[in-house]
């Protein structure tokens, strides 16, 4: 089907399926004179031919009316006209009809009034594609902006004016930029230019409110696209600098590794890794984004023998952890989630040779610890995506054949079941203080150097030869303190 096909069969689209559930909480309405309609994104996505989870209701009904109608009811945002209403074990958000005045606090509206029917409910909505109702019992639409044409061309618009809506709601612009990402669609001219014209008001949005929609956007399928349109909106450089700040630092030299800079490295980087993991996809946005600090211009001799500069970034791992430790803490992240990314970031710059021991691969297990391996995997993929935006190419001898060699060697590794944590030798704390060894840091010294014992020969790991070794480093210390203090 062509493009002005697909277009016209959503505009004879008359009705929409309503769910069994939907329509008995309809037919309840009903009988109590109300009428309820389904809206939002729910029926967005409904005629884009995608599955609707979240249920949200727009009625006549006033929230203590719908409080009676039904036995579990929570008033999650009863002030400004709205409940969850909890029926045959799904949470629905039902919400009054209402028209709102401005959101003084970028977040909520300063007053709420009821409005009498659902049109005038659907003209306070964002997005023309969100201001479409379906009625519970009958499914016949209510389209009174032309969402249904907007979704078939694939636009987001506004309902009215782009900076009236904007400013009632600083978050309308983010979750448009979300939108446009989340679904492939394209934001209209008037719609984006009107967005750099109400930053005051995006500016005054909760941190909070801002990370949810950040988190959606890095959950799409090419975060990259809102990430371009958050920085030439403007909206990138209120809530996260740092970022804007890799604009223009460039890293391409003879050596070829490189085809952007830093910033839109970055932000190929996060396309290229997994869309279901939030900590590798911030790990990929985040961990270059020390290298404006960390950059250095150095000179080599190039192959065709003229000494050339290169761009150096040393220690920008360490550099770029640190910073988007900063940046996770201001946007508010759970500290689990903080903690694995910047160990991932501090981690992104190994480099493998085949030439290393086993002892180096179980060195290197130890190390970045082995419930960080796989993600680290998934990093480094995304960080040579971002290389040249395309994924790598797979060719004996490079690096991706090289991170393959080192998988099976860790798989190897692992089967064998040697030692690779402090939790895993043969002996313990305890084991050496009843060895002799009093309490304190020694201990933990002890412990270190029994298990690079171990990396190197795992044959070592039993309790007799632990004990001995360690009965030996304490003996030896001891006689190193004896001979100090005679001296």
């Amino acid at each position: 089907m062509n493009r002005q096909s697909f277009s016209a069969a959503h505009l004879l689209k008359k009705k929409i399926p309503i769910h069994p559930v939907l329509r008995k909480i309809g037919q309840i309405f009903s009988s109590n004179g109300y009428t309820a309609y389904l809206v939002g994104g729910a029926v967005r996505d409904i005629l884009r031919g995608q599955p609707a989870s979240d249920w949200d209701i727009a009625t006549n009904a006033p929230p203590q009316a719908v409080i009676s109608m039904f036995k579990k009811v929570i008033p999650t945002g009863i002030a400004h006209g709205t409940v969850t209403v909890i029926f045959e074990h799904i949470h629905i958000e039902v919400t009054t009809f209402r028209t709102e005045s401005m959101y003084t606090d970028g977040r909520h509206p300063d007053t709420v009034e009821y409005a009498a029917t659902i049109e005038e409910d659907l003209s306070r909505r964002d997005f023309t594609m969100n201001a479409i109702a379906a009625s519970l019992s009958t499914g016949e639409l209510i389209d009174p902006f032309g969402g249904r044409a907007d979704i078939a061309e694939k636009i987001i618009r506004t309902v009215g004016d782009a900076e009236e809506r904007f400013n009632e709601d600083g978050l309308r612009p983010v979750r448009g930029i979300r939108f446009a990402s989340q679904l492939d669609f394209r934001i209209t001219d008037d719609t984006l230019a009107a967005i750099p014209k109400c930053l005051e008001r995006t500016a005054c949005i909760s941190i909070e409110r801002f990370r949810d929609e950040f988190i959606k956007i890095l959950s799409s399928p090419k975060p990259s696209k809102a990430l371009k349109l958050l920085e030439t909106t403007g909206i990138l450089k209120i809530f996260i600098p740092d970022l804007v700040a890799c604009r223009g630092i460039e890293q391409a030299d003879f050596r070829g590794f490189h085809c952007f800079d830093v910033l839109d490295h970055l932000f190929y980087a996060c396309d290229g890794a997994p869309a279901d993991n939030l900590p590798v996809r911030l790990a990929a946005l985040f961990h270059d984004i020390g290298k404006p600090a960390c950059k250095h211009i150095q000179y080599k001799i190039a192959p065709d023998g003229i000494r050339r500069p290169i761009n150096t970034f040393l220690q920008h791992e360490a550099a770029s952890s640190r910073l988007a430790r900063q940046i996770l803490l201001k946007l508010r992240f759970p500290n689990k989630i903080i903690d694995k990314v910047c160990h991932l970031i501090a981690q992104h710059m190994f480099h493998y040779e085949p030439n290393w021991t086993d002892a180096a691969v179980r060195r290197f297990i130890a190390h970045v610890g082995t419930e960080y391996l796989h993600d680290l995997f998934d990093l480094r993929i995304a960080d040579v995506y971002g290389m040249t935006a395309s994924p790598p190419v797979l060719k004996e001898g490079l690096w991706s054949a090289q991170l393959i060699e080192l998988k099976d060697r860790i798989a190897y590794i692992q089967q064998e079941q040697a030692a690779i944590t402090l939790k895993e030798l043969a002996v313990n704390g305890t084991n050496l203080i009843a060895l002799g060894i009093p309490p304190g840091k020694q201990i933990g010294m002890i412990l270190q150097e029994l298990l690079d014992t171990v990396l190197e020969d795992p044959a070592q790991n039993t309790q007799d030869c632990l004990l001995t070794i360690a009965q030996n480093i304490w003996n030896e210390r001891q006689n190193v303190n004896e001979q100090t203090q005679e001296k």
